[in-house]
């Protein structure tokens, strides 16, 4: 532990006792359940499919195990206990408080080839949010541009410059810089600004080019932050803003509806281990760049997916990563398409990869390690899925399964499927059990019907994202590869019929061979498996309807999937619409003297 870290919120005896009940309830689950499939693989004897089957369920099997324990988990705080927040987060009280801030914090805008008029529009409203709670002294507003592309970083001066202007008396407090190398991508942005003016500020609250966070949150997390100097890093809970895209409407409605269960249950074991997600959180500056300095893989590459090796990198040197698992105003926009989605998982798992050979770190704490493992974790277990369908298809045509257990093996399968929407269901009774749940998502009709649209599509969802993540893995230990991290297409927008048939092609043929296997060996298991594979054969027009823009302003007009803030808008979204005029002297691209270099 660093000399200079505070003492903690919670002794390591109760965290200790808190860790061991969730390993135990875990592992007592995961041991029954291969037990069980034990029992129904090995009747006549193992084959060498029944112990491939055996292994691939052992592999992805831990994921779904942990998401139900972290949902029964928050479940039970949110709704057996008087103050759930109190046990979970005994820090969140400090945020209610209203002390005037202590404090002066930057916060920053990390964006790399993104569209930079809609990123600075929401930074802006951000501005004006804040400076409406009395506090927007004690704050200074950082654009860190990593964009390649000499058009775009034109833009965003301009797009800057007009922002600077509008602001008038508080110019001084914006500042832009676009560096002239991309060492490291955003993580290499980020400790560039903490080396050259962190020193300026004791915390940073990173954004990312689609972040919005209202000035109440931001208040809070400070205080918090003020009040508890043990803690490096407070994560604030972030959900899917407002959309106009079906998908990511339809996505956002169940991510928003499990997460409040989830991160509640995660965050009563992970305690002072918590995750940090890159934006929307408060950072510590000084420790940050003391401690925090990613290393370089081997053969000189850069850490890509940083945030959870920063958050590890803290816990290291005696700084308690904490999350707030309640609802607040900070937000995020999700994927408007499917194929978006796709691309955002696959670099995801590309860089979660990175973490195989950063394991063996010196000095990280056992929980930081299993945070780690279980980035790992969540993707490997996605061949492992695929795989179990395949085989599952296989096995009747190339052994005898006349004596086969197939009502146990029925049951066990029903089971895990429940185990699967285990969390999605835990928060909607959540939602459905909360006074006024039901209708803050628009009444009870509305949410039931955009639950059930929703795990629906989470089939779909599922099946060719598994297929995809399968896909990549097998390339990258086939031929290696590299990560990247490209700009995102965050607005809603149709797609292209031929591109989205040509990207979802792998995944239809594979559940057409896997639909036919099954309907050739045994015609039951064709329809058994339905919820599993059909999700491969509907990839394709599923992508294309979602992604129409006239579904999707259908879907707005009706509220169907819509999420809270669209019944009762917060004030900071009345803010991003009233987007300001522009000047006219501002039209010209602006100069370089008014821009920190």
């Amino acid at each position: 532990m660093s000399a200079a870290a505070p003492a903690g919120l919670q002794s390591r005896a109760q965290l200790f006792r808190r860790r061991l009940i969730v390993a135990a309830i875990n592992a007592a689950v995961y041991v029954a359940l291969l037990i069980w499939l034990a029992d129904i693989l090995g009747q006549g004897g193992w084959s060498l499919i029944e112990a491939a089957l055996f292994l691939a369920f052992a592999i992805a099997a831990p994921w779904s195990v942990l998401g139900v324990c972290n949902a029964a988990l928050g479940f039970w705080l949110l709704h057996f206990r008087l103050h759930p927040l109190d046990s979970v987060a005994p820090f969140a009280r400090a945020g209610e408080t209203r002390r005037r801030l202590r404090t002066r914090a930057a916060i920053t805008l990390t964006i790399r080839n993104e569209d930079a008029a809609r990123a600075l529009t929401r930074l802006a409203a951000m501005k004006a949010d804040l400076d409406a709670t009395g506090e927007g002294a004690r704050f200074d507003w950082f654009v860190l541009s990593d964009t390649t592309d000499a058009r775009i970083a034109a833009q965003e001066e301009t797009e800057f410059a007009r922002w600077r202007d509008r602001e008038d008396a508080d110019a001084p407090k914006l500042h832009y810089r676009r560096r002239a190398d991309n060492i490291g991508y955003k993580a290499g942005n980020i400790r560039d600004f903490c080396e050259r003016f962190g020193g300026a500020y004791e915390f940073m609250i990173p954004l990312d080019a689609d972040s919005l966070m209202d000035g109440a949150t931001i208040l809070r997390l400070m205080r918090i932050g003020e009040a508890y100097p043990r803690i490096g890093i407070i994560q604030s809970l972030v959900v899917g803003a407002p959309s106009r895209s079906a998908f990511a409407r339809i996505f956002q409605f169940g991510m928003r509806a499990g997460m409040r269960t989830y991160t509640m249950g995660a965050a009563w074991w992970g305690a002072d281990c918590g995750p940090f997600w890159g934006h929307n959180a408060l950072v510590r500056i000084a420790p940050f760049t003391a401690y925090c300095a990613l290393p370089r893989l081997s053969g000189g590459g850069h850490i890509l997916s940083h945030d959870q090796i920063e958050a590890a990198l803290m816990r290291r040197a005696g700084y308690e990563v904490r999350v707030l698992p309640a609802e607040s105003g900070s937000y995020e926009e999700n994927p408007p398409t499917l194929l978006e989605f796709l691309r955002r998982d696959l670099r995801w798992c590309r860089s979660n990869m990175q973490y195989i050979e950063l394991l063996a770190l010196p000095g990280l704490l056992p929980m930081s390690r299993f945070q780690l493992v279980w980035a790992i974790a969540m993707f490997i277990g996605a061949p492992a899925w695929t795989a179990i369908i395949l085989l599952g298809a296989l096995l009747p045509l190339v052994q005898d399964v006349s004596n086969f257990p197939s009502q146990s093996a029925a049951t066990l399968y029903l089971l895990f499927l429940l185990l699967y929407l285990a969390p999605k269901l835990a928060g909607y009774a959540d939602i459905a059990l909360t006074p006024g749940g039901a209708r803050r998502y628009g009444g009870a009709a509305l949410l039931t019907l955009g639950a059930g649209l929703e795990i629906a599509a989470s089939f779909v969802i599922g099946a060719v994202t598994s297929f995809s993540v399968a896909l990549l893995l097998a390339r990258m230990i086939l031929r290696g590869g590299s990560a990247d991290w490209d700009a995102q297409t965050r607005d809603a927008h149709g797609l292209d019929a031929g591109e989205t048939a040509r990207a979802l092609r792998p995944a239809f043929l594979f559940g057409a061979l896997v639909l036919t296997l099954a309907a050739v060996s045994a015609p039951a298991l064709a329809l058994w498996s339905a919820p599993s594979t059909f999700g491969y054969i509907v990839a394709i027009p599923f992508a294309l309807a979602s992604a129409s823009p006239n579904l999707g302003a259908w879907f707005a007009r009706m509220g169907l999937c819509g999420v809270p803030e669209e019944f009762a808008p917060p004030a900071i979204f009345g803010r991003l619409q009233r987007r300001p005029e522009r000047k006219e002297e501002a039209e010209a691209v602006a100069t370089p003297a008014a821009f920190d270099r």
